[in-house]
């Protein structure tokens, strides 16, 4: 895999209402490529952690004939969210909500596809285990939930910069952290998700795609 740059960190906050995560720019293309064989053709897209709001507004574009339901639980992401949807003044992304994907009540009844970048490790265990009992909740059967970020996995050398990253990680929150992805795939399993398929992405990251049983 091609070498990793510094991967991107939550802030905390800033003056401006735009945030930006310098990540964005180098995977978004690469997300969105595999994002055209998972996704449906129509429906409704809900983004988890939608963070900066940069991907979202990237992705509306790219796919204008689905519906993208951004949602962060921070309020100033939601902020920022929604100062980068209103500059790229695009019809087919709805408001941002308020979404903590650790609890039950989400603001949303149903989707047809659930994406979620970079949360699993930069959020406590109980965040990934609440995003995987809501796309339950949510998707019909057949529909996608799809995961992008690091991981670790059993009998596959972890890159020393996503050794480090995870190093840091815990040092910022010690309920933070890459998880390995055979824990991932056994709650998803519970909540009652299949497991697809995994795809290798620049920067020693991967894409999971489940999809609801």
């Amino acid at each position: 895999m091609m070498a990793s740059s510094p991967p991107w960190m939550p802030r905390d906050g800033g003056s401006d209402d735009k945030r930006h995560a310098p990540a964005t720019l180098r995977n978004r293309d690469a997300i969105a490529a595999v994002l055209a064989e998972w996704l449906p053709a129509t429906g409704t897209v809900l983004e988890v952690a939608s963070g900066s709001g940069e991907h979202v507004v990237h992705f509306a574009a790219a796919f204008p004939t689905l519906g993208w339901q951004p949602s962060d639980p921070d309020p100033a992401g939601l902020v920022s969210i929604a100062a980068w949807c209103a500059d790229a003044g695009l019809a087919n992304i709805a408001p941002p909500l308020a979404l903590d994907a650790s609890v039950s009540g989400w603001p949303i009844d149903c989707a047809d596809a659930i994406l979620c970048i970079n949360m699993v490790h930069i959020s406590p265990w109980d965040a990934s285990l609440g995003l995987l009992a809501g796309a339950a909740r949510l998707l019909r059967t057949g529909a996608p939930l799809i995961l992008y970020g690091p991981y670790v996995e059993l009998n596959v050398p972890t890159a020393d910069s996503n050794i480090a990253f995870d190093a840091s990680l815990r040092a910022r929150d010690p309920a933070w952290g890459l998880r390995n992805i055979d824990g991932v795939k056994a709650a998803a399993a519970d909540a009652g998700l299949t497991f697809m398929e995994r795809r290798a992405m620049p920067a020693n990251n991967l894409m999971l795609l489940f999809r609801r049983t």
